[in-house]
């Protein structure tokens, strides 16, 4: 099986946490939150991983400073996800195979998920391969919006979202599997023609698509999956869904 390489998303502030630390260094049960998220990677057979800092950035490396196969790079600027994964174009041109993004808030990720993504991009290759799942509540998310046939056609996110899209229940939960080349090449052609002037990796499915490239939604994440973290009321609940699940003792240690 070809290497896979990790990008994890922690460039942001946790203001709406009301602290001063990166958010990605908030703490469940004692853990950073970017602990599981790493956890999560190397269970599922991520070899390499690179993890997007920004804010306070200094912080974050030195919290996963002794992790095999992890380094760092500096989105210095936060003009976005597609920007931030930007900053790792040099490791991607010199990558081939798959590549997993995911977001560094989300504690609740599961190597389990990232594994069947991972099995069916080996499948079948493809130039996306996104991570969804149906939410009974799915406010505040991008919809993953079909065709008739039920093929993926593109991420709305809800504020563009019509209101017959806003009844769609599946989500993205920024959980991506991309091939290398093609990520740089969705990467090359992102354009921020948006209202925050911002470059959205949820757009390179849907550039992908057009270029004829196959890309898939696949609903396989688990409900606890829904629980990304932005507020301490949302990181309560993903601390009582951590204690529930009882994962078995990592073997990276807490940070001190």
């Amino acid at each position: 099986m070809k290497e896979t390489l990790g990008i994890v998303l922690a460039a942001g502030m946790g203001t709406r946490m009301r602290t001063d630390l990166p958010k990605v260094l908030c703490r469940a049960n004692g853990r950073p939150l970017i602990d599981y998220v790493l956890d999560a990677l190397a269970e599922a057979g991520v070899t390499r991983t690179i993890v997007v800092v920004g804010y306070r950035g200094d912080l974050v490396r030195a919290a996963v400073s002794e992790r095999r196969g992890v380094e760092c790079v500096e989105q210095s600027e936060r003009l976005g996800t597609g920007h931030a994964v930007k900053m790792c174009r040099q490791r991607l041109e010199a990558f081939s195979g798959p590549v997993v993004v995911v977001a560094g808030d989300s504690p609740l990720i599961q190597a389990d998920s990232i594994r069947e993504l991972l099995d069916a991009f080996h499948q079948t290759p493809s130039g996306c391969l996104l991570g969804t799942l149906h939410k009974t509540n799915p406010a505040g998310l991008g919809r993953i919006v079909r065709d008739a046939a039920g093929r993926f056609q593109a991420i709305v996110e809800e504020r563009d979202a019509t209101d017959e899209q806003r009844l769609v229940t599946e989500v993205n939960m920024s959980t991506y599997v991309f091939d290398a080349a093609q990520l740089v090449i969705a990467l090359d052609l992102l354009r921020n023609e948006n209202r925050q002037r911002e470059y959205y990796l949820t757009d390179c499915p849907a550039i992908l698509l057009r270029r004829g490239e196959r890309v898939e939604a696949l609903p396989v994440l688990r409900p606890c999956e829904a629980l990304s973290v932005n507020t301490p009321e949302e990181l309560a609940l993903a601390e009582a869904e951590l204690r529930r699940l009882a994962p078995p003792h990592s073997a990276f240690p807490a940070t001190p």
